[in-house]
């Protein structure tokens, strides 16, 4: 049994990660500000902080000692910095969890992206106050808060393994990205998709991460470098849409647009939420080679996450309460095609 300590853990991987090592027999404890509920059992400690804010975090870990610490909400160099001072000889393995977006901020890579593409020149600041400009300022971040914790290692020997992940696909995705085309191929409209830029997707299970974390627990290994997560397939957006389209026993009808166009309908991202530009493709090499990592058929996910929405249906996101104009602007574009 080890004592481990999740910052975040009421949503998405953190918290199905809390329970699976809850269940393994480990001492769990999550670190969140408690604003959101969480039905994890009681045998799971909660600490409250707001991890801004380093004083807070400072009582809320003063005199406490983690074998393992998993952070899923690091999102900037302070907050790195902070929490290995922190964890400074009170933790035996720091897990950050990063994004692929720290190589979408980078000049002149070509996709998919591996662990060696992360040194380079950085992209310039988008335009402030664009969507641009916040994925872009994510991605910064998440580069700082691994610079950071990198940092921290070479000058005071911090035990940490990064883990960098693309797209998750998960039951509970707040963002419901993929209930987004599920609702879209359910009601039979046509699918608006952007024409650019046609990256092919190339996503993560959520229980394949939690798998993954597990097994590094277990193993008791300290890596101090990072690996890129992301199952095996790659798949372009046709075969994405006609994989899910056959898993739910529906056609598929989809209607190309020029970005900019669905840009200013203000239809994207969330009529194909998928066809971002800031959508990942990694390469998993390194992972199955070291971590030894498995990795989920995308089939196989996709068939677990329609049974869970069919069988749990969250509330609508917003994007889809203007299906009606999306639908309109699809039978524009077709009836103008055929003039």
């Amino acid at each position: 049994m080890q004592n481990i300590l999740i910052i975040g853990g009421t949503r998405n991987m953190g918290h199905d990660l809390a329970l699976r090592l809850n269940a393994e027999g480990h001492r769990v404890t999550i670190l969140n500000r408690g604003i959101s509920p969480d039905d994890l059992p009681d045998s799971v400690a909660r600490l409250r902080a707001d991890r801004t804010d380093v004083l807070q975090l400072r009582r809320a870990l003063l005199a406490k000692r983690f074998d393992v610490v998993v952070d899923f909400v690091v999102y900037s160099g302070h907050e790195a910095q902070s929490i290995a001072e922190i964890l400074h000889e009170a933790c035996g393995h720091y897990i950050l969890i990063s994004s692929g977006q720290v190589y979408l901020v980078r000049e002149g890579l070509s996709r998919p992206f591996h662990e060696r593409d992360y040194e380079g020149r950085l992209l310039p600041a988008p335009k402030l106050n664009t969507y641009a400009y916040e994925e872009w300022h994510y991605g910064i971040g998440k580069r700082e808060a691994e610079d950071a914790i990198q940092q921290a290692h070479q000058r005071r020997a911090f035990p940490y393994t990064t883990l960098r992940l693309p797209m998750v696909n998960s039951e509970r995705d707040q963002q419901r990205r993929l209930y987004n085309y599920i609702l879209r191929l359910r009601d039979g409209h046509p699918l608006l998709i952007p024409e650019t830029p046609d990256y092919p997707l190339r996503h993560i299970d959520s229980a394949d991460v939690v798998t993954i974390i597990s097994q590094m627990i277990r193993a008791g290994r300290v890596y101090n470098c990072a690996f890129n997560l992301s199952q095996e397939e790659t798949l372009s957006m046709d075969e994405f849409l006609a994989l899910l389209a056959d898993i739910m026993g529906v056609q598929v009808n989809v209607v190309r647009a020029r970005t900019s166009d669905l840009e200013a309908g203000g239809f994207m991202p969330h009529c194909s939420p998928f066809s971002d530009r800031w959508m990942s493709e990694l390469d998993n090499s390194l992972s199955k080679e070291v971590l030894s990592a498995q990795y989920t058929p995308v089939r196989q996910t996709l068939e677990r996450l329609v049974r869970y929405y069919r069988d749990n249906p969250p509330p609508i996101p917003a994007g889809y309460k203007r299906r009606h104009a999306e639908v309109k602007f699809a039978r524009h574009l077709l009836s103008s095609e055929m003039q």
